[in-house]
């Protein structure tokens, strides 16, 4: 007597391929990380570096030890005094309008000009008017609000303003490129004792966390995955308060003045140059065209 036992049943020949593959990771999931991350990066600064004690001490002492260096010794960053900050940064505004006018994307250079005016009216705000510094050292420095650096703030926005608005494919060159630039005028500002080192990676995290919240605003308009990628999303969220940390450690362990004036030189540099590349990966595949339109090559703005 025969056993009837049943088959077991088939996927269909004509059911979709994208049935079976694994949903897609959400870039917009890691962009919130990035802001949320930056900007808790950028809080945890001030509080560590102009609210304590301990913190002004180890800066101070940078701010004095600089002022009384021979001109000759700080001469690479000389070039930065002779800027005229409104004309260049006038300029680099018209130069983002000026690419999206060339693309023939007006509607892109509208948000790359938003997200490069924003972050500076940001800073001039919070310097200014919000975040003070009292004198809980009793050191001498000079204690007037300096938190965030205009210069190095206007330095990053340009830099990821024009990562915006040029085609995504070159969006992590232009980053990389640029990268150093923003890093020499971090370091300068310290040289010339303009700054703090907290008052350069400061205002690298908060630029970064303005661009990185309007992407992400951007991003969420538009088909995104449901997957959330945690190895991204936990950089991005723990990555620039790792920057901040790292360096506060740093230099708070320099033994004397000389050496922790050398440390926030290269501290505020490397930091600079940290947080934009922190920014670049999050960013990379952003299409950041409110009207829609699409790179065919890179499937970005």
């Amino acid at each position: 007597m025969a056993v009837l036992t049943p088959e077991p049943p088939t996927v269909p020949l004509s059911a979709p391929r994208h049935a079976l593959a694994p949903p897609r990771r959400s870039r917009t999931a890691v962009l919130v990380a990035a802001a949320i991350g930056f900007a808790g990066a950028f809080v945890v600064a001030y509080l560590l570096f102009v609210r304590t004690e301990a913190g002004q001490r180890a800066e101070d002492g940078v701010v004095r030890f600089a002022q009384g260096l021979p001109r000759s010794t700080v001469d690479w960053a000389r070039p930065l005094a002779g800027i005229d900050g409104v004309e260049v940064f006038g300029a680099a505004g018209i130069v983002i309008v000026a690419f999206a006018v060339l693309r023939k994307r007006f509607a892109l250079g509208v948000t790359a000009l938003v997200l490069y005016l924003l972050p500076l009216a940001a800073a001039q705000l919070l310097k200014i008017y919000l975040l003070d510094r009292p004198d809980v050292g009793s050191s001498g420095a000079p204690h007037h609000n300096s938190f965030p650096s205009g210069h190095v703030s206007a330095a990053t926005a340009v830099l990821l303003a024009l990562a915006v608005v040029l085609p995504a494919r070159f969006r992590t060159w232009v980053l990389a490129v640029g990268a150093p630039g923003v890093a020499w005028v971090a370091a300068a500002t310290v040289a010339l004792s303009w700054h703090r080192l907290s008052d350069t990676v400061g205002a690298c995290l908060l630029v970064a966390a303005v661009v990185s919240a309007g992407a992400a605003v951007v991003s969420a308009r538009r088909p995104d995955g449901s997957r959330i990628p945690p190895v991204r999303t936990a950089i991005a969220l723990l990555g620039p308060t790792a920057v901040v940390l790292g360096g506060y450690a740093v230099l708070s362990s320099a033994t004397s003045v000389p050496a922790r004036f050398v440390a926030a030189l290269v501290l505020a540099a490397l930091s600079a140059g940290a947080v934009v590349l922190l920014a670049a990966g999050p960013l990379r595949r952003v299409n950041f065209d409110p009207s829609g339109a699409r790179n065919r090559l890179s499937g970005g703005s």
